[in-house]
């Protein structure tokens, strides 16, 4: 019985193509492209399982972890 655990719980293998489509929607989401939402969407389908999906909200969510650069006054007025 030691102090330090040397063995660790493997992580579950990411799809990384999902996480990718999970970023380029919240992309997309944030620049009211719906065009490009559909098409991630249509991509996607609904007959993915379990894990795929929570790859793609991974995706999402290291995306909308970053702050929005605040936009500026137009003072060319």
């Amino acid at each position: 019985m030691g102090i330090f655990r040397r063995k660790s719980d493997p992580e579950p293998a990411r799809n990384e193509q999902m996480v990718e489509l999970g970023r380029d929607y919240a992309i997309a989401r944030r620049h009211r492209d719906t065009k490009a939402m559909n098409r991630i969407m249509r991509q996607i389908g609904t007959d993915k399982d379990v894990t795929d999906l929570s790859d793609f909200r991974e995706g999402q969510e290291s995306y909308d972890s970053i702050p929005p650069i605040p936009r500026g006054r137009n003072r060319r007025r």
